[in-house]
């Protein structure tokens, strides 16, 4: 928006003020609104769950809306990038009526909410941008028939709300582990000489991420919640679809692949298999690092955090090659 009303050649300034307006913006609603959220009552089978009783739940609300009234003022809009920012209030907003509802949602019903936002991501996707994809570290491309890229977009989001969402449970962990990943992606969009704006976006939102670390690093003030958990996972989908290279969410994602969705396997294979793997290991693995092996929460952010970035420098370097 305000691009319209800039001169040219300030677009330097104007990012710059950006950045600082989503981080100013997060901190002080979330230090002025958090009294409003809803209260957590304690995960009673969580590791140390009562101790997060009382604290201001949903905060994601906060930072995912900042984030939004960011991308609209000093963004260079058009309707894809719209359509992304609605889908995200869209997640947002889902998993801020559970996190406020007295009675939780059901899994189905949030996976049925989860896989139609990812059918809308796929179709706004295919609309804006080509159905060619790219093995980066590989420097391989082919071309996928839009049916079947519009499945493994599904797939993609889909998974990358869930594995976020489940990911969510120590203080600091998502939200650093999400800021290291958007991040990976920033660096790789640079390379590739993506649109400007797609980069942008991704700087905004990992500032207004930041914005709430401020109150949720450990002992945490408050706490995302799947308001934001949901949110941080449809957009590093939507980051990383617009790389071209989708398949590099394995490897830029892993930890909270590896934390949120080794559970997701464990409990389908179960359920619906009746397959039992992984019987002595603890879901998500955030809890059993903390439970089993007596890591500390900081220990478990900052080791889970270095792991992240030892892969995603691999990744980097890879690329350039």
């Amino acid at each position: 928006m305000l691009h319209s009303l800039m001169p040219q050649g300030h677009d330097s300034l104007l990012a710059f003020g950006g950045i600082l307006f989503a981080f100013i913006a997060t901190v002080l609603a979330t230090a002025k609104l958090s009294r409003y959220l809803p209260k957590d009552a304690g995960r009673e089978f969580a590791h140390d769950g009562k101790l997060s009783a009382g604290k201001p739940r949903g905060a994601g609300i906060i930072f995912v809306l900042a984030f939004v009234v960011a991308a609209l003022l000093f963004v260079p809009l058009n309707a894809e990038i719209v359509i992304y920012l609605i889908l995200i209030v869209i997640s947002m907003m889902t998993g801020f009526l559970d996190d406020a509802s007295k009675n939780p949602w059901g899994e189905y019903k949030k996976g049925f909410l989860d896989l139609c936002v990812a059918a809308l991501v796929a179709l706004n996707f295919l609309k804006y941008n080509s159905n060619v994809v790219e093995l980066a570290l590989f420097d391989i491309k082919f071309t996928l028939h839009p049916l079947l890229f519009a499945l493994c977009i599904i797939v993609l989001v889909w998974a990358s709300v869930n594995v976020t969402n489940c990911a969510d449970g120590v203080d600091g962990l998502s939200g650093t582990l999400t800021i290291i990943t958007i991040m990976t992606i920033y660096i790789i969009d640079r390379i590739k000489e993506m649109p400007e704006s797609s980069s942008f976006m991704i700087l905004l939102f990992a500032v207004c991420i930041l914005g709430y670390l401020w109150y949720n690093a450990t002992p945490s003030k408050l706490m995302m919640g799947d308001a934001g958990s949901r949110a941080m996972g449809l957009f590093i989908s939507i980051a990383i679809l617009k790389t071209g290279c989708p398949l590099l969410y394995i490897p830029v994602a892993i930890v909270l692949i590896l934390d949120g969705g080794l559970g997701l396997v464990k409990v389908f294979l179960l359920r619906f298999c009746k397959i039992h793997i992984l019987k002595n290991v603890r879901t998500p693995l955030h809890d059993h690092v903390r439970k089993v092996w007596d890591w500390s929460n900081t220990q478990t952010v900052f080791r889970f955090a270095i792991i992240q970035i030892i892969v995603s420098m691999a990744v980097i370097y890879g690329i350039q090659i």
